[in-house]
């Protein structure tokens, strides 16, 4: 056995890794660690290792019986350093590893000083440190995705520095332990825009808003929003001077209005509210007393009649002399259009509606048509949108129209999860309309081609409950995505824009027309870092057949038309 005492030796002293070593120590020290390295005249002396009885160790350097120069320390808690001691303490450059967290950088007398970076679980910071806070230039990142670059003092922000939080919203400007105080900028993920004054992240102080729309609000700014006396421009050329709460007028102020009218007294909550006269473009001048926006007493105090109450009086005759209007089929395919504006706090629909229905008659020679509208200032003058003036005007249209027709139904409003089409008039009480109901309306005219569009977000949904060969439909929307461009100011919806203001004016082909809206609201979607809508279409052969043949059949029609006019013109 004696060639293989050597190879024996070996194992034993290599067998135990990082582990102590089965060698006598070369010396034991008063704590019980015991030493196996140089000594000199007494003293722990250049390279070595010490292994405490609590299981910790220290490998490396040594001066004058302390640690001192490069070396590697194991704590029995799982801490590890390796890297420059100084009399016994980190100090230097180094990597400090413990549970839950590791460090590299700057070290002194113990303490990370210096640059260096810390990561605590999903928590990173790499910059300045000083006694073990973070002080000076540095960046942290913290797990729900916010970070912070900027100055540190005392372990947080204080100082100039910039803030990121997990919705993509940047805060930049002086910080105090942490929050934006004084004077700083906002800038959210939607485009908004601040720059004024802050107190504890919020803006607080005198200061300019603008939304990624271009609507400007300036003024004084209290617990994060406009309250005071302030002002507001309109992308639209609306201007407001006066008083604010929570960004809405409240208080006195003049608002001039987009079409030149405009109104000087008592608002709340951007109503008319109190003593105000309004100023109309024909110089009509409305004085008096206002309630939520009505004028409910003249200048003189008389008690006025109230426009709601006036307008629910007018709407049957209103709704009848509409359907009165549509005329009965002829021998020649015709159109008939039915528009609906549901959503009557915002005017865009109303626009947009209009818009659509004069664009039928004009381009596409609607034969008749019916205009159902919800808006808070044609209650007294256009019949409303609700689901039992939408059942006598399809009733209406299936009874006036030929199986040689088409219809053309256009519904534009805010819609639901529940995939509702939303039928609201203000100070009113109105039942939206779910996808199954708009179906069973829509029943009279089951026989008839038709084409529906309906732009509001989910409309998607409806598709299922309206979809036959008679049907072809368009929405701005998936199922379960929301669509874009619903706002006081705007003219159309995203969507509406895109398949009537350009796709139609372009082409006449409905797959077409609706290919080139979905490249367009695509493009504009992607431009506002919005979540694409997918608009959706149903497109049954026979439909688009049948409005081929009406279009060709209309083309032959203004050129015999155009024909007979100009042989008159020779005649004459």
């Amino acid at each position: 056995m004696r060639p293989l005492a050597p190879l024996a030796l070996v194992l034993l002293l290599t067998a135990c890794g990082d582990g102590e070593s089965l060698l006598p120590p070369d010396a034991r020290l008063p704590d019980g660690g015991r030493y196996r390295g140089e000594v000199v005249n007494g003293l722990l002396q250049g390279q070595g290792r010490v292994d405490y009885p609590s299981g910790s160790w220290y490998a490396g350097q040594f001066d004058k019986g302390q640690w001192h120069g490069r070396g590697e320390w194991h704590g029995r808690n799982g801490e590890v350093y390796k890297g420059q001691f100084q009399q016994g303490l980190f100090d230097g450059q180094g990597s400090l590893t413990t549970p839950g967290s590791s460090y590299v950088g700057g070290f002194k007398k113990g303490r990370r000083n210096g640059e260096g970076t810390l990561k605590e679980g999903l928590m990173t910071y790499r910059g300045g440190f000083k006694d073990d806070q973070y002080s000076g230039l540095g960046r942290l990142e913290l797990p729900d995705g916010s970070q912070y670059l900027g100055q540190f003092a005392h372990g947080k922000p204080n100082g100039e520095g910039q803030r990121n939080d997990d919705s993509g919203n940047q805060f930049s400007g002086h910080f105090v332990d942490g929050q934006l105080e004084g004077s700083g900028t906002f800038n959210s993920a939607d485009g908004d825009m601040y720059v004024g004054g802050f107190k504890q992240n919020q803006l607080n102080g005198q200061g300019r808003y603008e939304n990624a729309d271009g609507d400007v609000w300036t003024g004084a700014f209290e617990e994060g929003a406009l309250s005071g006396k302030g002002e507001l421009t309109g992308i639209d050329g609306s201007h407001y001077v006066g008083q604010f709460s929570d960004w809405r007028f409240t208080g006195k102020g003049r608002l001039n209005l987009t079409d030149g009218s405009f109104y000087i007294g008592g608002f709340d909550n951007d109503n008319y509210q109190g003593h105000g006269t309004l100023v109309l473009t024909d110089g009509t001048v409305q004085a008096g007393t206002w309630a939520n926006g009505m004028r409910v007493r003249n200048a003189d105090g008389t008690l006025l009649p109230d426009a709601l109450e006036v307008g629910v009086l007018a709407q049957g005759r209103l709704l009848d002399q509409a359907l009165a209007s549509v005329p009965a089929s002829t021998p020649a395919v015709e159109l008939y259009t039915l528009t609906l504006a549901g959503d009557g706090k915002q005017s865009v629909f109303l626009r947009e509606a209009d818009y659509v229905s004069n664009m039928l008659a004009t381009r596409f020679g609607a034969y008749g048509q019916v205009r159902l509208v919800n808006h808070r200032d044609h209650i007294t003058d256009r019949p409303m949108a609700t689901r039992e003036s939408l059942r006598r005007a399809v009733q209406t249209l299936a009874e006036r129209s030929g199986p040689e027709d088409l219809v053309f139904i256009y519904m534009t409003s805010h819609g639901t999860h529940e995939h509702e089409l939303v039928l609201d008039q203000p100070r009113m009480e109105l039942a939206d309309l779910p996808a199954d109901e708009l179906a069973a309306v829509m029943a009279p005219l089951k026989n008839r081609d038709k084409i529906i569009v309906i732009s509001a977000c989910y409309s998607g949904g409806f598709i299922p409950a309206l979809k036959d060969q008679h049907t072809l439909i368009m929405t701005a929307s998936r199922a379960d995505r929301v669509s874009f461009g619903c706002s006081e100011e705007a003219d159309f919806t995203y969507f509406g824009n895109a398949l009537f203001a350009q796709a139609f004016n372009q082409t006449d082909d409905l797959q077409h027309a609706f290919k080139l809206a979905q490249m367009h609201v695509t493009e504009r979607e992607l431009a506002d870092d919005f979540e694409a809508s997918e608009p959706q279409i149903w497109a049954p052969k026979a439909v688009i057949a049948h409005w081929q043949l009406l279009r060709k059949k209309q083309a032959r029609k203004a050129l015999e038309s155009a024909s007979i006019n100009s042989k008159d013109a020779k005649s004459n």
